[in-house]
């Protein structure tokens, strides 16, 4: 009986299973790209408030590129969620300190990634242990509260205006009056017309003072000189103030003559009370007039006297000689 047979039957088979996990180990590190997990890496935190469902092993992106992994999601202080991020040293001269982080999904429906983003050239790369800020992202959950709110909003915006509109049909208020009333209207119209012809005038006004100005402005007129000339202008103020002194005396006067008319004892007030001496001066003033005629008569007959009329004579030739010059 050969014992050989069963031996190189068992070596074989041996073979053929260290080939297929060869194989198989090999196919796993290409698909997975867990040859990665030798590289060296790099412990680098952030906080989030909320991580959506992030777990241990989510992948971590930047620039389109992966480069590392979750290591860690744990609970830290009051509320918050410490994320420990394992990034390939390959990667760190490239990653600022000022850089962000958000969490964003792999695909529509796809796991959550972690994506680091930004950062500025002053800012130096990122090193062990560094903290990166966090960048708030809405998730699907926070759009579909801000929808549910906005529609909320929306309903009572619909409500408020299908009341607003039945009252406008309705003829309510001052736009439903507005609307309905046409008396309304032509007093609205009314009222625009008339402040048409206002701001008509009042463009007259401006175009009047914008000429007068100018004249203002214009050298040699009565008006510029009255504004720019100041012996003009004390000459007038000088004026004014005489015409003054002169009303207050006049004034003065009319008062006094006014007393002295009320009061029968003056010489004034005898004359407009007392009919007598009123009279008695009327006939004064008569007989002067009557005394003056008959002077005037007397004198011509003098002018014709033989024995004046050669004096006469010589002072007409005088006084003509008197005119000539």
């Amino acid at each position: 009986m050969n014992t050989t047979s069963p031996n190189k039957r068992a070596v074989i088979v041996g073979a053929f299973v260290i080939l297929g996990l060869t194989f198989l180990i090999a196919g796993i590190l290409v698909i997975g790209n867990i040859h990665q997990t030798f590289s060296k890496k790099m412990r680098v935190t952030t906080l989030f408030d909320d991580v959506n469902g992030l777990q241990k092993g989510s992948n971590i992106w930047f620039s389109g590129v992966k480069i590392g992994t979750v290591k860690k999601v744990d609970f830290y202080g009051a509320s918050q969620v410490k994320v420990i991020m394992n990034i390939d040293q390959n990667a760190q001269q490239y990653i600022r300190k000022d850089a962000k982080v958000k969490i964003s999904s792999d695909g529509l429906i796809g796991n959550k990634i972690i994506v680091i983003y930004g950062g500025t050239s002053k800012a130096g790369p990122v090193t062990e242990d560094d903290t990166l800020s966090v960048e708030k992202t809405f998730s699907t959950e926070d759009m579909m509260n801000t929808l549910q709110e906005n529609n909320v909003n929306l309903v009572s915006i619909t409500s408020d205006f299908k009341t607003i509109s039945k009252k406008l049909a309705a003829g309510e208020g001052t736009i439903g009056r507005l609307l309905k009333d046409e008396s309304v209207y032509k007093n609205i119209e009314a009222t625009t017309m008339s402040l048409k012809n206002a701001s008509d005038r009042a463009q007259q006004l401006m175009s009047s003072l914008t000429v007068f100005t100018t004249k203002l402005n214009k050298k040699g007129t009565f008006a510029n000189d009255l504004v720019t000339d100041t012996v003009m202008f004390n000459s007038l103020k000088s004026t004014v103030k005489e015409l003054n002194q002169i009303a207050d005396t006049a004034s003065g006067f009319i008062s006094g003559l006014k007393q002295a008319s009320n009061n029968p004892k003056t010489t004034i007030g005898l004359l407009l009370h007392d009919e007598e001496t009123g009279a008695n001066m009327k006939a004064t003033i008569k007989n002067l007039e009557t005394g003056s005629q008959k002077l005037d008569k007397d004198l011509e007959a003098l002018q014709h006297n033989f024995l004046l009329r050669r004096f006469f004579k010589k002072e007409a030739k005088k006084e003509a000689k008197k005119e000539k010059k």
